[in-house]
């Protein structure tokens, strides 16, 4: 008895080995497609038919995991990038905030910005003033301010916040000399800060900061720092014109960054 109910059991799932998978049911690859039925009405319309409730399609395991991927933090980070853009980004850059101002002409030869901006703050750190110049300026600026500024002051009063703005763009001649070349102020290509606002509430100035024992050290790292980024760079050592105040302008020459 037991003999013959083991050979039907062998001779059963031979056959069933050798059966033709004939079935019309799809078969699950990397998830459950689920087909909804169908019927077209007499308008041409397609519709789901009556009594038959539609099933979610299941597409797999990564992409059904996908939005677990997608943290918190993340989520707050996208948030905050696209407030930032409609604060107004310019320049192409979110960290460069602002208003773009278009052409600027001024009264004498050779002033004038063609696609002006106003920039009112640089990767978090805000201006006194919206300083107008050209993108190729608040580029530098923003690479000087990443850079240089920001880590000078890191240690200091909890960071910078804010820099005083002392002249931007200015249809003038230099250190306003009658006779003197046009400055770079004249075609947007300058910036003049003479400070530095902390998170505790306290400022730092070029006048009183250069030589002091507690900044001096920060300051002339920023200095520094600006050579490179910006064609000519002038600080309290230059002359008596910039004793007060760095003067950072984007023009360049063949020897590389004129700095004092």
């Amino acid at each position: 008895m037991r003999g013959s109910l083991f050979a039907l059991l062998i001779a059963g799932s031979a056959a069933h080995a050798q059966a033709p998978e004939n079935s019309l049911r799809p078969t699950p690859r990397g998830g459950e497609a689920v087909v909804q039925p169908v019927e077209v009405t007499d308008n041409g319309a397609i519709a789901l038919q009556e009594g038959v409730t539609p099933q979610r399609e299941r597409r797999g395991l990564f992409k059904s995991l996908r939005p677990l991927f997608r943290t918190n933090k993340v989520e707050k980070q996208a948030r905050a990038q696209k407030q930032l853009r409609e604060k107004g980004a310019v320049c192409g850059d979110v960290a460069i905030q602002g208003e773009n101002v278009g052409r600027v002409t001024g009264k004498l030869r050779g002033c004038g910005i063609e696609n002006a901006v106003r920039v009112r703050s640089v990767s978090g750190v805000g201006l006194s003033t919206g300083a107008v110049m050209d993108c190729g300026t608040a580029t530098a600026l923003k690479r000087w301010m990443e850079g240089s500024a920001k880590p000078a002051l890191s240690r200091k009063g909890g960071g910078l916040t804010s820099i005083r703005v002392a002249a931007h763009y200015a249809c003038r001649t230099r250190n306003n000399q009658r006779g003197a070349k046009l400055s770079e102020h004249g075609k947007g290509r300058a910036i003049d800060i003479s400070a530095f606002r902390l998170a505790d509430g306290s400022e730092v100035t070029l006048l009183n900061g250069w030589n002091n024992r507690k900044y001096s050290k920060a300051l002339r790292q920023m200095h520094k720092g600006a050579c490179g980024p910006f064609g000519t760079v002038l600080g309290p050592n230059a002359n008596k014109f910039h004793r007060d105040h760095f003067h950072f302008d984007t023009a360049r020459y063949r020897s590389g960054s004129y700095c004092k």
